[in-house]
């Protein structure tokens, strides 16, 4: 059985490719952006474009895209979170984690893709990226353990 890219666990048969060929559209943002996903690995750039709603492919490098997807070696799907985007829905956001290798280096594109219901089609329409959510550290005092794991107090150990 050829699995999905997508990280679904279904067949590509059954899950991403009835989409990309046109046979079956995508019933939720979400599976969209599944396919959108398998499309960038098996390099369907008509399925991306046509995916991409008509008001939002200015600019759209079809060379330059199918270049990259083919010379990605793509590592896998995580879909984070989903905002609305089902059946009934006409607005929807999937943020998502695509993984990939770049000249041996592993690369993640963490976005937040926003997607419209017209037509009763889904379409990608903007995408935006996740930046890294800051880390907070919280104020050690003085007479509190040491956060080494030594046992003493901070002062008399990382905080001379």
């Amino acid at each position: 059985m050829n699995i999905c890219p997508c990280g679904s666990g279904l067949a590509y048969s059954e899950c991403c490719e009835p989409a990309i060929t046109g046979a079956q559209p995508a019933q939720t943002a979400e599976q969209l952006m599944r396919a959108r996903y398998s499309a960038y690995v098996h390099a369907q750039m008509d399925f991306i474009f046509e995916s991409t709603h008509a008001n939002h492919r200015e600019g759209y490098d079809h060379t330059g895209t199918r270049e990259w997807a083919e010379n990605a070696e793509w590592q896998g799907l995580e879909i984070v979170t989903t905002k609305r985007g089902g059946p009934d829905d006409t607005v929807g956001e999937v943020e998502f984690i695509a993984r990939f290798l770049d000249k041996g280096e592993l690369c993640e594109h963490h976005e937040c893709a926003q997607f419209i219901r017209q037509d009763g089609r889904w379409y990608f329409t903007d995408g935006s990226m996740v930046k890294p959510k800051p880390i907070i550290a919280s104020k050690i005092g003085r007479n509190d353990p040491c956060n080494c794991g030594s046992g003493i107090k901070y002062k008399k150990c990382c905080g001379k």
